[in-house]
């Protein structure tokens, strides 16, 4: 699943026109790098969901044929959270593990070894999370990682959440599908019971979180 249903804030005035993970970096939008790297890891059943200029993202992507992939949409007249979002996709999704990307970051993640990491998911042991280096503009961190993978919120030094991640459905079990709701309460929930793996992302990652970094990631993925 990628998440697409942000309003972007943070990116206007460049989002009151265009969905966030429509916006352009390097000559293609963010969201088809992803569908890209996905379809080469073998991964090509997607559910984007969206809310914000919904159809746009629609109109944009079709139905994934041409990236060599098949695409499905769970729209939401209103964005329901990461959480509400994967609850309101669920019957998309099926009843096995799956990864969610957030559409609005940059990464050159290996999504091979997620899914593998994906398939050793159970209802008890149900996320494995994506972590990487603390950015400047989360330098707190946000999740802790033991030495035998487990997540955790103790502490010591942390690390930040990607926004890649692997999850059984059992941990969206009971959510409303048409409810906000967020994913961290869940995860947190989940960590303290030690349900919540990990591992680091290695390679270049990049939270498109403002202009200035989509021209910045824009500027490296061009050629010289």
């Amino acid at each position: 699943m990628i998440l697409a249903a942000g309003r972007g804030e943070r990116m206007r005035p460049l989002t009151d026109t265009c969905p966030k993970p429509l916006l352009v970096a390097g000559g293609k939008p963010l969201i088809v790098w992803h569908i890209e790297r996905l379809a080469a890891a073998g991964i090509v059943d997607l559910v984007i969901n969206h809310a914000h200029l919904g159809q746009m993202i629609e109109d944009t992507l079709g139905d994934g044929a041409r990236f060599g992939v098949r695409i499905r949409y769970s729209p939401e007249g209103s964005a329901l959270e990461t959480a509400g979002g994967i609850a309101r996709a669920l019957p998309l999704l099926g009843d096995a593990p799956f990864l969610v990307v957030n559409g609005d970051v940059f990464c050159d993640a290996d999504f091979a070894g997620l899914r593998r990491a994906a398939e050793e998911l159970n209802p008890v042991r149900c996320a494995h999370l994506l972590l990487v280096a603390n950015p400047s503009h989360n330098p707190d961190g946000d999740f802790g990682l033991t030495p035998d993978g487990l997540v955790h919120e103790g502490d010591g030094d942390r690390l930040t959440f990607s926004g890649l991640g692997a999850y059984h459905p059992a941990l969206f079990a009971g959510l409303s599908p048409d409810a906000p709701t967020k994913l961290a309460p869940l995860l947190r929930a989940a960590m303290a019971r030690n349900r919540v793996s990990g591992a680091r992302l290695l390679g270049r990652w990049v939270d498109v979180g403002t202009p200035e970094r989509l021209r910045e990631l824009d500027a490296s993925l061009r050629p010289t």
